[in-house]
């Protein structure tokens, strides 16, 4: 059975500090046999810009500097998120073996085994069709539809996920509310989607009830154990990894050169 480290954050962290140890869980990845599987939360309501996106563009910064909404850029591609009262997973591989060599097979099998948290939670989720093409073409927010192999509940989105690939090593993340909230989504991505709105749901609205995120991180964990039949070993940060991921921080994720940039 392989072994996996299994990283929790006991406490919600600044946009630019997480989206720097995924890159560095990333590098350590494509340098070692190691797998690693990271649950977190964030700090403040964050957006997230997708790596190639005009910051301008996708979110309302005057909105977010005047309302106390951080603005990182991601590694990953894909559109703007909000995260905010919400679960965020990332897994960083180099096991084509597991994975296989492709991102799309990869991002199918990761759905999968998010799937199977869902439904250890008693719910009835899905891997999306495609998307309707105004949504590739357009500005509009991550979660305004569920992308091809998303995951959807009573076709409303749940989780969005973007994937960074580099040869045969990988690093994918992804947004799992554990509420919603629309007004602000809609106040901090700029869309063209106009009267339609978002089609998202929380993990709150499906079950009908709130949800910690200690509850949820816990049972996909078990999801993606037993999907890909890995034994999740814990593990923190020590001194050293936790300078490396601080000079990351600095240089680009907690930077507004590479933030802010076209």
């Amino acid at each position: 059975m392989k072994s996996w480290s299994l990283i929790i954050e006991p406490n919600p962290l600044p946009g630019s500090r997480n989206m720097a140890v995924d890159e560095f869980l990333f590098e350590r990845a494509r340098r070692t046999a190691a797998t690693f599987l990271r649950f977190y939360r964030w700090e403040r309501p964050t957006a997230s810009l997708g790596y190639a996106q005009d910051a301008h563009k996708a979110a309302d910064l005057d909105f977010c500097r005047s309302n106390g909404i951080d603005v990182v850029r991601r590694m990953t591609g894909g559109k703007v998120v909000l995260h905010h009262r919400e679960l965020t997973y990332s897994l960083a591989s180099s096991d084509v073996e597991t994975f296989t060599s492709t991102l799309s097979e990869s991002y199918k099998l990761i759905s999968r085994a998010l799937v199977m948290g869902l439904e250890s939670m008693g719910l009835n989720a899905r891997l999306a069709g495609q998307s309707p093409p105004d949504y590739i073409r357009r500005t509009m927010p991550c979660f305004a539809f569920p992308a091809r192999d998303e995951i959807e509940i009573d076709s409303l989105k749940i989780v969005g996920s973007a994937q960074k690939r580099m040869g045969a090593s990988f690093v994918q993340h992804g947004s799992i509310p554990l509420e919603k909230d629309e007004a602000l989504l809609k106040s901090v991505a700029r869309t063209e989607a106009g009267e339609e709105g978002v089609h998202m749901t929380s993990l709150a609205e499906a079950l009908g009830r709130p949800v910690s995120f200690e509850w949820a991180a816990a049972r996909f964990a078990d999801g993606f154990a037993r999907f890909f039949g890995v034994l999740l070993v814990p593990m923190t940060l020590g001194t050293d990894e936790v300078k490396d991921v601080s000079l990351i921080e600095s240089a680009r994720y907690g930077n507004d050169a590479w933030t802010l940039r076209h």
